[in-house]
């Protein structure tokens, strides 16, 4: 029989250290292909359920997972996106060609009321990326007034005669999205400027206060960020303003191979599935060199981070429009999100908000409905926001990490096993990943600093790595109880299964 190798990980409990904001787990709802129509919006008039146009079992799966806010309209969309398309009757609106996504022509069924209906469906906070790269500062500024005003301003007064009287809370506004390239192919100097003119009209309106972000770097583009830290005032002084916009924005996706041929979601070898998964955990050095960069302009940490596209690019399922980005989830997908979330956990001085892309039938999806029966299915990425849950708000602990073992891959060495913990009065969380494809590896969680007198596990994995949901097998990847774990003199002993990831519950004295 093969040794199983020993890792060790060092928590000490009684050290909580920054929160992990519940943003970390934001969804993110583009026009595109079937995310909105046929995944969220299905129409009044459909035989789908549904509760005023929007489809309830999704409604209802993603209240599951407690979705902090949903981001809208794009991406790409939004800086083709005019607003005043999508309000007022929904068959006296116009059409519009949605050019990024498929070509298709879009009727503007779902627009601002129903988007704003959604967001309070879902119990969720509204994102609403605002268009700069074909829009107007007037026409955005009109817009934040039609959605938030109380009173009779002309906004305010045409919202009413749409339907809707009390103004909607929308916390989050995003400036612009991926300027540097669809959102208008500007070059860094040109959208820092217009990031602050936009920002300037952004404004509050009665007790709604806007958290604005703008539009930050693809990938490893620190001078972007820096360019946008340059063009605060001084944010040193205690103090002083953290304006004219509270965030900037990260984007990065993981794929295999080249933007031609990013790999095929189902059909991977070994070794595409540690290069996904290296490729994954470069999240890490993207959040620590962007933090550096955004800490010599701002130590007091006033600005946030937000990485508000992320996740797995594959090639399309075959048979599908190219355009409208469809994939599959499999295992690898679900242990790419435990990487970044275990990054996203350590970098919770910084990183206030992250957003999948995206919620529904859209890369890697936490829902996939399927056009034919009709059926929802949750995507093993989906059980990993689940089981996430309790990180929520709660305070972020180190977890040091020994003899985790690595792998060379991709140029670059990949730990085997991935940590993070967070605590909350008398409950902590703890979220282990075995990278491993083959072998299983034990854990002796040395726990410190207060007593554990109880505990519950559970696993996600399955037989195989390229196991996945189907309306058929809706299971096939899906968490359990996890009986692998036992008491420990350092504390607790956990087994972890090949290609798998567990989560441990413990209730503290």
């Amino acid at each position: 029989m093969t040794d199983v190798p020993t890792t060790t990980a060092v928590i000490n409990l009684d050290l909580p250290g920054p929160t992990i904001s519940r943003h970390v787990y934001g969804h993110f709802a583009e026009h595109l292909g079937r995310c909105i129509y046929g995944g969220f919006w299905v129409g009044e008039d459909s035989d789908v359920p549904n509760e005023r146009g929007l489809r309830s079992d999704v409604v209802a799966a993603l209240r599951e997972l407690a979705i902090p806010n949903l981001r809208w309209p794009g991406g790409c969309f939004a800086d083709d996106y005019h607003w005043r398309d999508g309000i007022g009757p929904r068959e006296q609106r116009p059409r519009m060609v949605n050019s990024h996504w498929g070509d298709v022509v879009e009727d503007n069924a779902f627009g601002t009321h129903e988007f704003m209906d959604l967001c309070e469906l879902l119990g969720a906070d509204a994102y609403v990326s605002a268009n700069i790269g074909s829009g107007s500062v007037r026409e955005m500024s009109d817009w934040i007034e039609y959605l938030t005003r109380a009173d009779d301003a002309p906004m305010a007064a045409e919202r009413r005669a749409n339907g809707r009287d009390e103004p909607w809370k929308v916390p989050f506004w995003g400036l612009g999205n991926e300027a540097w390239g669809c959102g208008g192919n500007l070059r860094v100097e040109q959208f820092a400027s217009l990031a602050r003119q936009y920002a300037t009209y952004t404004r509050d309106h009665g007790d709604n206060r806007v958290y604005r972000i703008a539009a930050g770097a693809n990938a490893d583009d620190y001078a972007w960020t820096e360019t946008l830290m340059r063009s605060f005032d001084d944010l040193a002084a205690d103090e002083a303003p953290a304006g004219p916009f509270q965030a900037v924005s990260l984007h990065y996706y993981t794929m295999t191979g080249p933007w031609s041929d990013k790999g095929d979601a189902t059909s991977f070898s070994a070794d595409e599935w540690y290069v996904a998964l290296a490729r994954a955990a470069r999240m890490e050095d993207l959040l620590q060199r962007h933090g550096t960069v955004m800490d010599r302009y701002d130590p007091l940490r006033k600005v946030g981070l937000v990485v508000d596209e992320w996740g797995t690019w594959w090639n399309v399922e075959p048979g599908t429009n190219p355009g409208f980005l469809y994939q599959q989830n499999t295992l690898r997908d679900a242990l790419v999100a435990t990487t970044h979330f275990d990054a996203f956990h350590r970098h919770a001085g910084r990183v206030v908000m992250a957003n999948i892309a995206q919620t529904v039938n859209v890369l890697q999806a936490v829902l996939l409905t399927d056009p034919d029966s009709g059926a929802l299915v949750r995507t093993p990425t989906f059980h990993v926001f689940e089981m996430n849950r309790g990180h929520h708000d709660a305070a972020s602990l180190d977890v040091h990490l020994r003899d985790v073992g690595s792998r060379e891959v991709d140029g670059r060495e990949l730990p085997l096993v991935s940590a993070s913990a967070s605590v909350r009065d008398d409950e902590a969380l703890v979220s282990l990943s075995n990278l491993d494809a083959d072998r299983a590896r034990t854990l002796v969680l040395d726990l410190r600093g207060r007593r554990v007198v109880g505990f519950a596990a559970r696993v996600l994995t399955a037989p195989a790595l390229n196991a996945h949901n189907t309306p058929d097998e809706p299971a096939a990847v899906a968490p359990a109880a996890h009986d692998g774990v036992r008491e420990h003199e350092r504390g607790l002993e956990v087994d972890l299964p090949p290609h798998s990831y567990v989560t441990l519950t413990l209730t503290l004295a």
